[in-house]
């Protein structure tokens, strides 16, 4: 069973940035690609952001590309996201995902998921 608790989000103003974390258990934790998704209430959750097992490739949606970064260190079994240049359309629950496929963009390739942590960008 793997385990994984996001944190770091909270409440700012648009321009600012947050780093969300994310922790993973088990000892698979660097054989697999993870992903960040996100929902705004009323909408379908998105693809954000996804990061090979070993951290040499990533992949943003148009919609932050410049502004978020994805990381990971295997070391401590956890996943970052930098997000820098808030706007108010960020506003979302952030979920950590675990991936499981060769999409990964797509919801569907993922196999384990957080609970969300809720970011809220003020205009």
């Amino acid at each position: 069973q793997v385990q994984l608790v996001e944190s770091g989000g909270g409440l700012v103003q648009a321009g600012g940035s947050l780093r969300l974390s994310c922790a993973a258990s088990g000892r698979t934790f660097n054989r697999y690609a993870m992903g960040w998704f996100r929902q705004a209430p009323g909408k379908e959750r998105e693809f954000v952001a996804a990061i090979r097992w070993n951290g040499y490739s990533t992949y943003y949606a148009d919609s932050v590309k410049g502004r978020f970064t994805i990381s990971r260190d295997n070391a401590k079994n956890t996943q970052y996201l930098q997000m820098n240049s808030l706007k108010p359309e960020d506003t979302a629950v952030y979920y950590c995902a675990r991936g499981s496929g060769l999409r990964y963009d797509s919801s569907r390739d993922y196999d384990y998921w957080g609970q969300g942590t809720q970011v809220t960008v003020s205009s």
